[in-house]
């Protein structure tokens, strides 16, 4: 080991934070957003377990997926100090020293656990005890051999000391290999052809093809001039012939290889120990991606070249050493390394701006690669996420264009379409896209020949179709056929779920989620929807333990907290509230401006008899969604409860300039207006406007004929009674007041006395029937589903007199609930306290028709 100074640490550091400190303010993009971002894995409630069942993206890895990802940089410090643990292995009377082969056996499991090429540090602690500890060359390795097999002077120690020492390291090895081959079933990874070309050609395209890559990857070692994060598809065309002009780069590549090889083991010198080292870092490591051996998900990454790279910088910096003793080229050397360093440093510097965003760092990468259908979806995916779909269309169609038998490419534009509300155009795109899915070969399992993720074509398309009501079956065939091609395609029963909970399948609906639950027990949404099609079926209490389910995986899940909280409220039971409260404070820490979660704090609080709170929480769900129908209404009536009808008025103006059609309002306003505040007139303009757009509603009727009455207009409260009456004709205390209306019109008449006064005539303090106190049904909201790459939104409903729950990962439409009944909405159950309540108001409202009937009579 060569001795570093401080100088040199400090003047390295510098250099590096130099190069990369401007990436500090990238954000997070391409498979950052996969690994980091989407991965359950990182997430606190994960069991820790997890981490050792589930590949890079935190996906089980039973689930036939790609191994690739950004672990190299933690995987290559396990590996450095694994091999530099290796390197004190030796004791100085050449003894072997069991301690650092015991942790460099645990740094090789660590490196291999960050990324499976970090188990190749095994081979570079072989190459280093046969040829730079033991000291052997080729040919004296090959001679000892020799001697052996001839059975001249036994085993020497040396030998034996060295076999001993790697004996323990490839057992330790092969251990890891039977622990990795166990976790995966011994089976590879699923690759299509899009992913890497020439692994599905035919002989002999594959076989230059692949070793054509060798040059290329050393190329972006040697100049690193044009760098793509993305290499498959058709990035490098297949080399098809040995005529190609291309296998004169693998030509010379192995040919370079080969003398640099010869050096190394052929000699003793520094000189080779320093090459047959570099060599070894450079060609060990790489050899697991460079589809030699077996096939990998891409044509070239330049991440797998992190580790190559440091041999190939010892490489560099060996003959850079060399060059500069030589007296003329000293001082040239010393430019030439200088200039080296320099544009290294400012590349570095430019190519970290690109990783800003994924925008830039697909744009870059086209400028570079054209002919990479992927890259141009990714740019389109990168302005999809700016809701810029035009634009993004136009990349989707390009990839098209570059490659037509990219299904994602055209299940990208079917999405796009469907965006920008072009339907059939959407549909036309789907249909493309599962017209290029490979046809069901019997007797060979779907899922090993096409990208899971392709599958979702059959999800797109049925959620597509499915908005039609009349095509409900045919998105269900669809759904039904992609589970067929994949029995644990767990998004399929999702979205199957939701569709037979819109066709009131309900038992369907559940068994769905329940077998999705069986391939995922710890998605907190699948539970979600469960407890949603348990409140279909009328069975509270187990939706309330499905919410608690789902809350248990993800206690922020905004969605189980609000419907959990709204299920605890509805009830009925006191002993609910607290916790429903505590669940909707949650709800708006996680969506503070969301006003319904404030609304139903509201309503709480007025169930609570908590009127102080009740009013803060309507003013805060009124102040975030001006003309907030239910809010607005029952914060006047709760002013109109607390005798406090001076502060209701204005509230139902606004009301009523929002929603000039509410019945429930006008009511409630004409009740105050005549009862408290003696305005008839306005009363009467109330009633009358409830009758314009509801001609038989009998409320706003029969308190229009006691306006008649205080108006002193006798003949015509007879006629408004009668017309009462007809539309009512089993409202006895209808049928009362008409009577005591015809008897005084009786006695005023054979008293000679007129019938009917001027207009605006006031007379005693008559009191129509007050509205009552109903808690009307909030305004509903819904979140829109995304399609592609498995994304799920959810819907939410609001408390009320009637309740919609929507459930999990699917689109619905929602419209703002009438006064009267609204199809498709779940009326809830009345508990013993909203029995208690209607009693309580039947009660009042009787005393107030006696308090009527004495002032018609009296009068």
């Amino acid at each position: 080991m060569a001795f570093v100074s401080w100088k040199e640490i400090v003047l390295l550091t510098g250099l590096v934070a130099g190069c990369y400190w401007n990436s500090l303010s990238c954000g997070f993009v391409f498979d950052d957003v996969s690994a980091i971002l989407d991965n359950k894995d990182l997430r606190p409630a994960t069991p820790l377990h997890n981490l050792f069942l589930n590949d890079f993206w935190g996906t089980p890895m039973t689930e036939v997926t790609g191994v690739v990802g950004r672990a190299e940089l933690l995987s290559s410090i396990f590996l450095l100090a694994a091999f530099l643990s290796y390197t004190k292995s030796t004791g100085a009377d050449h003894s072997i020293v069991w301690t650092p082969i015991a942790l460099t056996v645990v740094l090789v499991a660590a490196a291999t656990l960050c990324k499976e090429q970090g188990i190749t540090v095994v081979g570079i602690c072989c190459v280093y005890e046969v040829f730079i500890a033991q000291g052997f060359t080729l040919p004296m390795l090959m001679d000892t051999l020799r001697q052996i097999l001839r059975g001249k002077d036994g085993f020497p120690y040396a030998v034996l000391q060295t076999l001993l020492k790697l004996i323990v390291l490839i057992i330790s090895t092969l251990l890891l290999v039977i622990i990795r081959v166990q976790v995966i079933q011994s089976q590879l990874p699923v690759f299509t052809r899009f992913d890497n070309p020439a692994a599905v050609s035919s002989t002999p395209s594959r076989q230059l093809t692949f070793n054509y890559l060798l040059p290329v990857n050393a190329w972006l070692l040697l100049n690193p001039s044009e760098l793509c994060c993305d290499w498959t598809m058709g990035t490098i065309p297949l080399v098809d012939s040995v005529l190609d002009l291309r296998n004169l780069a693998t030509l010379a590549f192995y040919v370079l290889l080969g003398l640099l090889a010869h050096h190394g083991l052929r000699y003793r010198h520094n000189s080779a120990k320093a090459v047959v080292m570099a060599l070894s870092f450079m060609v060990l490591p790489f050899i697991p991606a460079s589809n030699l051996f077996f096939p990998v998900g891409f044509v070239v990454a330049e991440r797998v070249l992190y580790v190559p790279s440091m041999g190939f910088c010892v490489l560099i910096a060996h003959g850079f050493k060399i060059v500069s003793n030589i007296g003329p080229m000293k001082k040239i050397s010393w430019l030439m390394i200088g200039v080296l360093l320099t544009t290294h440093a400012v590349k570095t510097f430019n190519r970290n701006w690109d990783w800003e965003s994924e925008y830039t760092l697909f744009t870059s990468a086209l400028k570079v690669n054209k002919n990479n259908a992927k890259l141009w979806n990714n740019v389109g995916h990168a302005l999809e996420n700016q809701n810029s779909y035009e634009r993004a269309l136009r990349y989707f169609l390009q990839a098209t264009r570059v490659q037509p038998d990219d299904i994602g490419a055209h299940m990208n534009v079917g999405r796009t379409y469907k965006n920008l509300n072009r339907s059939k155009e959407a549909e036309e795109a789907y249909l493309v896209a599962k017209s290029l899915m490979p046809q069901v070969i019997p007797g060979k399992k779907y899922a090993t020949r096409v990208a899971p993720n392709h599958l979702n074509v059959y999800i797109n398309l049925a959620n597509l179709i499915r908005a039609n009501d009349s095509r409900l079956e045919e998105a269900d065939q669809l759904y039904r056929q992609a589970i067929s091609m994949r029995p644990d395609f767990k998004q399929a029963y999702i979205s199957r779920g939701e569709l037979l909970l819109k066709m009131n399948k309900l038992t369907d609906a559940r068994d769905a989620y329940l077998r999705a639950l069986e391939l995922d027990r710890n998605n907190a949404d699948l539970w979600y929807n469960l407890a949603i099609v348990n409140i279909e079926m009328k069975d509270p209490a187990e939706a309330l333990k499905n919410f608690n389910h789902a809350l248990e995986l993800s206690p922020r899940h905004k969605l189980a907290l609000f419907n959990s909280a709204l299920l605890m409220q509805e009830s009925g039971e006191p002993k609910f509230w607290p916790e429903a409260n505590r669940r909707f404070l949650m709800y708006v820490e996680e969506e503070p401006n969301d006003a319904n979660g404030y609304f139903n704090l509201g309503m709480l609080a007025m169930d609570a008899n908590e009127n102080t709170a009740a009013e803060r929480w309507m003013r805060k769900a009124i102040g975030l969604q001006a003309g907030f129908r239910s809010a607005l209404f029952n914060l006047a009536l709760l002013y109109s409860q607390t005798k406090r009808e001076t502060d209701a008025l204005p509230v139902l103006d606004e009301l009523l300039q929002h929603h000039p059609e509410h019945i429930k309002g006008l009511i409630l306003k004409g009740d105050i207006l005549m009862n408290h505040k003696k305005d008839t007139r306005g009363a009467k303009t109330c009633f009358q406007r409830i009758l314009s757009m509801d001609p038989t509603n009998v409320q706003g009727k029969h308190n229009l004929c006691v306006v008649y009455f205080e108006e002193r207009d006798l003949p015509r409260a007879e006629r408004c009674l009668e017309e009462t009456l007809a539309l009512a004709p089993n409202e006895e205390y209808v049928r009362r007041h008409l009577s005591i209306v015809r008897n005084k019109m009786a006695a005023m008449s054979a008293a000679g006395h007129a019938l009917s006064s001027e207009k605006g005539a006031s007379a005693s303090s008559a009191k129509e029937e007050k509205p009552q106190g109903v808690k009307e049904a909030a305004d509903e909201t819904a979140v829109g589903a995304k399609e592609g790459r498995s994304a799920q939104a959810v819907g939410k409903a609001a408390k009320g007199e009637k309740n919609a729950r929507k459930s999990s990962g699917g689109a619905a439409d929602h419209s703002e609930p009438s006064d009267g009944s609204q199809s498709g909405e779940r009326t809830t159950a009345k508990s013993t306290k909203d029995i208690k309540d209607i009693e309580e108001k039947r009660a009042a409202a009787l005393k107030r028709l006696e308090e009527i009937e004495r002032i018609l009579s009296n009068d």
